[in-house]
């Protein structure tokens, strides 16, 4: 949910006002709640510098090598400020580069608990010294340092693939005690910059500021660029020259608006840069709020400097340039040097962790509105599911559930048996999400606050009072997660004898996280509340949800004894979030543009690690037609987070109140999800294991197509189904790229085959989705769809394999009990690998470390594009062969194998004659 900044009225008058807008207005986002750069005075300050002789210089007579870095000095010759830049060599293709000031007044913010370890480091070597510049090696890179004025190349051979500082852009305001009120800092870059406004100091009282900082980079031969999300816009990262900057700073935007740089919930500060031979990354570590200017430039020969030998006709290649600011801190960043997109994923991974595997049941359907309202229309809608044979796993309540909006609560007139409500869902194996915000109603007779103010867990004011601001109960206290002890006691409040009347089929949605504050700043907290070790809300804010998350998350695995795996869907997030659960889009709208947007929106999460995302179905706000109802259903079958949600005063959503036809279109929509569970989970463990994007861009699987490098209204299912959603009201007709020459596809429904390169125009009608499984790949289907994800449990599998060019494919499945740890810890787990060559397809063991047993078998197998055989015989691991019964489709080409009757887990081979 969303909310409007208030300002000093009543606090009745003003969450009233609040809800009523909220319930009742249709009005787009309102600016003036939100700040543009020129409103955020240290994003005006640092844009204002213009690209020019930088003032910094590195000391290279203060170089030091150490067994794990190289350090050296950099000085502000307009200040004489001295700075410590440290150089890291990381494992796996990447270096980390650090600037901090050598002697601040006191620390400086420094981002905890994102990375998973210290990233282990390789020797950096000098390998070249001059009196202007210093080399550094690592591997096949080197890092050229440039004194004067301070500039940092990377290469590979003779090859530039990224510059800092190469416009003269750095600027590191540095801590200072305050002369006077009205001129308390001296210019850290120079002339350039003239001073803060109120609006970042009217309620600070520390003795420091300015405290901004910020860096350039230029890519040389990049004009993609991608990630930095979140935002409602274009998959490829527009130029910003002509307007605001993208804004890295989580708020509770109300109706937010589509297609522009504005901060919405999440801020992931990882962006990735694509050409037909390479990816990069840069990976900013700050938590601050953070702005991203991007602009277009040409690569010429002023700019590069002493880096035109490794050059070739330099003032012709294409250039992005990248300039990131952040508010407070220091600069800490990542770059990560491919070549491949999924080394950059894998990079990305190994410093903030995969996407936690999911329970089955959370990547089946979800239904959700804003509210079911009691036991009785609970029952009502779960009933509903099985009279009209469309399958669910979870339903969802929203906070009217709660007993006054306290949260760990339930109201004991709507909710008064919530145990009896959860064992029933239980009994169909179904499970449901219950709303738990991270704001506390300030309340004596609430436990929970009680407990929290006792304990003093709260965020604080800047005179040490606990925080208070506004939200849905009304006057609430927001707890400190940033706290370790805060997120330890928020996490043993979800045992079941401390959550009241929840059952282990109970799971959690984080919503309000930000945190949303109704009267305060743009809708969140002030930027000098005070969090635990006295740092301020400004140098913290971006990782409030991140903690929020990893606490709830806690929680359910520490109720069940570290036996089952969480499920948390959060709004708010940051890098390393993947490692907690799952996002969504925020508050939407039923309109085709929030439909469409939805694809880069999700594309983009994914590039930055988090691949457990989706849109509201039908759109939060307002009232879907019929048709884009339909249409969003057929999208979201095919997003890796599958929930339908309506707001307050939305009409019933229900999928069988549309009338029958279209009752039945989305029933066909949501039981294709449940086919290709098998698939959807396999994807999902490989994101797990290596960092890569469930739902993935074009150009992450045909990297040298640059055709691929725009498309935003397509895009893969792991390497597997290209899905083309139909995104346009009364579209008679959408047009499909398929990639790669020579590439073969086949329709998923109607088996026809096509060749890539080429765009199709392919007719449409309200019942058409177009997918398409790519030639080569092997996928799992269940096609006896049941009413859950858990009675499939065991259901036999469908084999389906499109072939390619050279009749041969490849496929895998991940098998496990779809809910614990056990894959992990006790190694009770399937993998398989199938493979198909020489009119023969095999089965082996992908990690014979896997152990699990299952009564699941191959009921089917499905082969695209090959000719009638004369016989099919299937030989098992210990030599024994039987003939199989199949059936040939002459206008097809597509031979269905009836009954190999293997166990999934056993080794066969099945023989195409």
């Amino acid at each position: 949910m969303a909310a409007l900044a208030g300002g000093p009225l009543s606090l009745r008058w003003v969450v009233l006002a609040w809800v009523t807008l909220y319930i009742t207005t249709t009005k787009a986002v309102d600016r003036s709640n939100f700040k543009t750069c020129e409103q955020s005075a240290f994003c005006k300050r640092q844009r204002n510098v213009k690209a020019e002789n930088s003032p910094y210089r590195a000391l290279l007579n203060s170089l030091e090598v150490t067994e794990k870095s190289i350090k050296l000095q950099l000085i502000n010759e307009v200040n004489k400020v001295p700075l410590l830049l440290e150089v890291y060599g990381l494992q796996g293709n990447m270096t980390r580069i650090k600037i901090n000031e050598l002697n601040p007044v006191k620390p400086r913010y420094e981002v905890q608990d994102v990375l998973i370890h210290d990233p282990p480091t390789v020797p950096l070597a000098v390998v070249g010294k001059d009196e202007g510049s210093v080399e550094l090696g690592f591997g096949l890179y080197k890092m050229i340092v440039t004194a004067k004025p301070f500039r940092m190349d990377i290469t590979t051979g003779n090859e530039l693939l990224l510059s800092l500082n190469s416009r003269g852009l750095m600027v590191f305001e540095h801590l200072r005690k305050r002369k006077d009120s009205r001129n308390h800092f001296t210019n850290s870059p120079g002339s350039a910059i003239h001073g803060c406004s109120n609006s970042e100091t009217a309620h600070s009282v520390q003795p420091v500021r300015p405290t901004s900082v910020g860096l350039d980079f230029s890519l040389p031969g990049f004009e993609h660029v991608y990630g930095i999300p979140e935002h409602a816009d274009t998959l490829k990262l527009k130029t910003t020259d002509g307007g605001d900057p993208y804004r890295l700073y989580n708020l509770d935007v109300f109706q937010y608006e589509i297609y522009n740089p504005m901060a919405l919930y999440g801020a992931i500060p990882l962006m990735l840069a694509h050409n037909a031979r390479r990816t990069l990354g840069i990976f900013w570590l700050n938590a601050a709020e953070t702005w991203v200017d991007i602009s277009s430039n040409t690569a010429g020969k002023t700019l590069f400097g002493k880096m035109l030998d490794y050059v070739q006709g330099a003032n012709e290649i294409p250039q992005t340039d990248v300039r990131w600011i952040s508010e407070s801190g220091i600069i800490d960043v990542f770059v990560l040097l491919g070549p491949s997109p999924f080394d950059i994923f894998k990079q990305y991974a190994s410093l903030t962790g995969t996407q936690a595997l999911p329970p089955l049941f959370a990547i089946s359907y979800h239904q959700c509105r804003w509210n079911y309202n009691d036991e009785d229309d609970v029952r009502s809608v779960d009933a509903g599911f099985d009279e009209q044979d469309i399958p669910y796993d979870v339903i969802w309540l929203d906070i009217e559930h709660t007993d006054g909006k306290r949260y760990f609560t339930w109201d004991p007139n709507k909710f008064p048996n919530p145990k009896d409500m959860l064992q029933s869902l239980a009994a169909k194996k179904r499970k449901m999400v219950s709303i738990v915000d991270p704001h506390i109603k300030i309340d004596s007779g609430y436990k929970i606050h009680n407990a929290l103010q006792s304990k003093n867990l709260y965020v604080k004011t800047k005179d040490g009072s606990d925080y208070e601001g506004w939200c849905w109960p009304g006057s609430a206290g927001y707890p400190d997660f940033t706290n370790p002890e805060m997120r330890s006691w928020w996490a043993a409040m979800f045992a079941y004898d401390q959550y009241e009347g929840s059952l282990d089929n109970l799971y959690t949605w984080n919503d309000m996280n930000e945190p949303s504050v109704f009267n305060g700043p743009e809708v969140t907290m002030h930027k000098d509340a005070v969090h635990m070790d006295g740092w301020e809300h400004r140098d913290v804010h971006n990782l409030y949800a991140f903690y929020v998350q990893m606490a709830t998350a806690e929680g359910q695995i520490q109720r069940s004894g570290g036996t089952e795996r969480p499920f948390v869907l959060t709004r708010g997030v940051f890098a390393g979030s993947q490692r907690y659960g799952a996002v969504w889009t925020g508050d939407n709208s039923a309109e085709w543009d929030h439909l469409k947007v939805s694809l880069p929106m999700c594309l983009s999460l994914g590039l930055a690690g988090l691949s457990f995302c989706g849109a509201d179905i039908g759109g939060f706000f307002k009232h879907p037609s019929p048709e884009l109802l339909v249409r969003w259903y057929q999208a979201g079958a095919y997003q890796p987070f599958f929930r339908a949600h309506a707001h307050l005063d939305t009409p019933r959503r229900e999928p069988w109140l549309f009338g029958e036809e279209n009752k039945l279109l989305i029933r066909a929509a949501v039981r294709e999800r449940y086919t290709l569970l098998p698939l959807w989970y396999t994807f999902f463990y490989r994101a797990y294991k290596t960092g890569e994007p469930v739902m993935r861009p074009m150009w992450v699987e045909f990297p040298e197509d640059v055709e691929t490098f725009n498309l935003d209204e397509q895009y893969m299912l792991g390497n597997a189904l290209l899905v083309r959603p139909v995104l346009e009201q009364d579209a008679r007709g959408v047009q499909v790229y398929l990639p790669g020459k020579g590439q073969l596809w086949f329709d998923v429904h109607s088996h026809q085959k096509y060749t890539g390169s080429q765009t199709l125009y392919v007719p449409v009608t309200l019942s058409t989705i177009p997918v398409y499984q790519r030639g080569g790949t092997i996928i799992a289907r269940k096609e006896r769809v049941r009413r859950s994800s858990s009675c499939m449990h065991s259901d036999p599998y469908t084999l389906y394999i499109a072939l390619n060019a050279q009749h041969a494919a490849e496929g895998e499945l991940f098998i496990d009990d779809g809910h614990t740890f056990n894959f992990e810890k006790k190694n009770e787990f399937i993998h398989r690998t199938f493979s198909f060559a020489n009119n023969s397809l095999t089965s082996r063991c992908a990690d014979p470390v896997g152990r699990y047993d299952t009564t699941a078998w191959v009921e089917r197998v499905v082969i695209l594009d090959v000719r009638r055989p004369s016989s099919v015989v299937i030989k098992l691991s210990g030599g024994a062969e039987s003939s199989l019964e199949f059936e040939h489709n002459p206008d097809t080409a597509v031979l269905t194998v009836r009954k190999p009757a293997v166990n999934v887990g056993a080794d066969w081979t099945l023989h195409v004659r």
